[in-house]
C-alpha cells in the first residue's frame, strides 16, 4: 500500500514524523516523502491509497510561508471525495477557520494550544479504531480544536490541567475518508506503544477507501 506522508514545517520535524510512522512498514505501508508543496505537486495525490499530513500551513525553514493555496486546498478536497484516505496528524490539524476547504474537509479548525504539559489521552465511545485502546500520559502539546460539522465521529480525548479536548475523529467525505489526530509534538508520544496503535488502525481505515480519480 503506497501512501504519501507530507511533513515538515518551522516547528515540526520531517524526521521525527519519518521515525513515527515507520512502524506502519509493518503492516504493508510503503511511504513516500514530500516536504515542499505547490499547486502543481498536490495533483501527485492521486497516485496513492492515503495521504498523511502532518504538516502546518508553514513551508521548512528558512521559507515560512504558507502553502495551503486555494489550488492545494482544492486538489485535498477533491482526492478524498473522489475515494481517496487522508490522515491528518497533530500540526496537520493546525488549520486556520479561513482556510475554507480544509476546515470544510476535516471537519473543524485549530483555535491553538497552551504550553505543554501532561496530558491524558482516552478513547471515547466506541468507535473501532480505539478498540483496545489502554490511556496513557505523556507530555505534549494539547491542540483546542473547534469541531463544527455534526457527522464528525470522536474516538479520541486529550485532557489536562487546561480542560478536556477531541484528538481523534474520523468524517467521510464523499467517497473517502478522514481521520485526524492531534496528538503528537514530541516523539516520546510517536513512539508511544498506545500512539503506534492508533496510527497504525487510522492508516488501516483510511485505506480502506476505493482508489481515487482526482477531478478538477
Amino acid at each position: 500500500m503506497r501512501v504519501l506522508a507530507i511533513a515538515g514545517d518551522e516547528w515540526h520535524s520531517a524526521d521525527l514524523a519519518a521515525k513515527g510512522l515507520r512502524g506502519l512498514e509493518r503492516f504493508g505501508f510503503e511511504v513516500d516523502w514530500v516536504e515542499d508543496v505547490d499547486d502543481r505537486s498536490a495533483i501527485r495525490l492521486a497516485e496513492f491509497c492515503a495521504v498523511i499530513l502532518c504538516k502546518a500551513d508553514f513551508a521548512a525553514s528558512p521559507n515560512v510561508s504558507p502553502w495551503l493555496s486555494e489550488g492545494v486546498q482544492r486538489q485535498f478536497l477533491s482526492y478524498v471525495q473522489n475515494g481517496g484516505g487522508l490522515l491528518v496528524l497533530h500540526s496537520g490539524a493546525a488549520v486556520d477557520e479561513n482556510a475554507g476547504r480544509m476546515h470544510e474537509l476535516i471537519g473543524g479548525y485549530f483555535l491553538g494550544h497552551p504550553e505543554q504539559c501532561p496530558v491524558n489521552f482516552e478513547p471515547h465511545g466506541s468507535h473501532p479504531l480505539a478498540a483496545g485502546f489502554k490511556p496513557f500520559v505523556e507530555r505534549d502539546e494539547q491542540y483546542f480544536m473547534r469541531l463544527d460539522d455534526e457527522s464528525v465521529d470522536v474516538f479520541l480525548t486529550t485532557s489536562s490541567e487546561h480542560g478536556t479536548q477531541p484528538g481523534g475523529w474520523t468524517v467521510s467525505r464523499g467517497s473517502g475518508r478522514v481521520c485526524v489526530l492531534t496528538p503528537g509534538h514530541n516523539e516520546a508520544v510517536w513512539l508511544h506503544p498506545g500512539y503506534q496503535e492508533l496510527l497504525s488502525n487510522a492508516a488501516q481505515w483510511c485505506v480502506a477507501a476505493s482508489r481515487p480519480q482526482v477531478k478538477e
